[in-house]
């Protein structure tokens, strides 16, 4: 999970704010292609013991990396997320 710049999106009738990053590999076929399930997130602060609360799905899909972009992946999560973030038009927050 990352943190994000927050974004807008309409989810069944109301405009909801993500400002979270998940994602998951759900299929690599080790060759030539990664796919991945992703949700964007409301989330908040929780406390010392929890730091960070996972809220609402705001939106979510798959997303696909091939290619030039799958040859060059070094197989890191880091690598995983700032692709995705960039194929969603998204800000990551360090």
């Amino acid at each position: 999970m990352k943190s994000i710049e927050p974004v807008q999106a309409w989810k069944n009738g109301e405009q909801l704010e993500a400002n979270l990053l998940n994602a998951i590999i759900i299929r690599d076929n080790m060759q030539d292609f990664a796919e991945f399930y992703y949700s964007l997130n409301a989330g908040g602060e929780g406390t010392e013991a929890m730091p960070l609360v996972i809220g609402q799905v705001v939106a979510e899909g798959n997303l696909t990396m091939d290619g030039e972009n799958y040859l060059a992946w070094d197989n890191s999560n880091e690598a995983a997320y700032i692709y995705i973030a960039e194929k969603l038009n998204l800000t990551l927050i360090a």
